[in-house]
C-alpha cells in the first residue's frame, strides 16, 4: 500500500477548508496510509525584506528537510512546477508504485512558498495551474487530486 505523507507550512484554520480536507483524508483511508503534518509557517514582519523571507524560507526548509520519510519520492507543489493533468496525475502515482517507490512525499509551502532547496530535491515540481492559490486552499486540492487518482486507477466513475 503507497504511504503519502504531506508536509504543509501553516496550519488550517478555517472550518470549510478543515471540513473539506477530513472529508478526503476519510476517503482514503482505504486507498492509501496518508499522514498531514503541519508546521508553523516562519514570522516575518509585515513588510519584508527580501533577505527576511529568504531567511524564513531557509528555516522552514530546514524543519521540512527532517520530516521527509527517508526513501520517500519528493514533490514540491510550486506555482513554477509542472502542470499534468488529473490522468497523468494517477499515473505517476501508479508509476511511484510500480518502481517500488511506496513512499511519497508532498510539500506546500507557506505564503512565500518554498524555498529554492526544496524543489531543487524534488523528483517532481508540481503545479495546479500559472495562477497563484492560497496554501490553505492547495492542501484541499492536493488531497482531492490524490483521491481522484486512486479512483481513477480503480475505474470508478468519480472522474468523469
Amino acid at each position: 500500500m503507497l504511504s503519502i505523507k504531506i508536509i504543509c507550512v501553516g496550519k488550517l484554520k478555517e472550518k470549510f477548508y478543515l471540513d473539506a480536507a477530513a472529508e478526503y483524508q476519510k476517503r482514503m483511508g482505504s486507498l492509501c496510509r496518508l499522514e498531514v503534518e503541519e508546521l508553523p509557517e516562519a514570522r516575518l514582519s509585515s513588510e519584508p525584506s527580501e533577505a527576511e523571507v529568504e531567511a524564513a524560507l531557509h528555516r522552514e526548509a530546514e524543519s521540512i528537510f527532517l520530516r521527509i520519510p527517508s526513501g520517500a519520492v519528493l514533490v514540491a507543489l510550486c506555482v513554477e512546477g509542472k502542470t499534468i493533468d488529473s490522468v497523468g496525475f494517477s499515473q505517476f502515482l501508479e508509476l511511484c508504485a510500480t518502481k517500488g517507490k511506496s513512499k511519497l512525499c508532498f510539500v506546500i509551502g507557506g505564503s512565500f512558498g518554498l524555498h529554492q532547496e526544496v524543489k531543487d530535491r524534488a523528483a517532481l515540481q508540481l503545479s495546479f495551474s500559472p495562477m497563484t492559490f492560497p496554501h490553505h486552499l492547495v492542501r484541499v486540492m492536493l488531497l482531492e487530486q490524490i483521491y481522484r487518482a486512486f479512483q481513477i486507477q480503480l475505474g470508478s466513475k468519480y472522474h468523469k
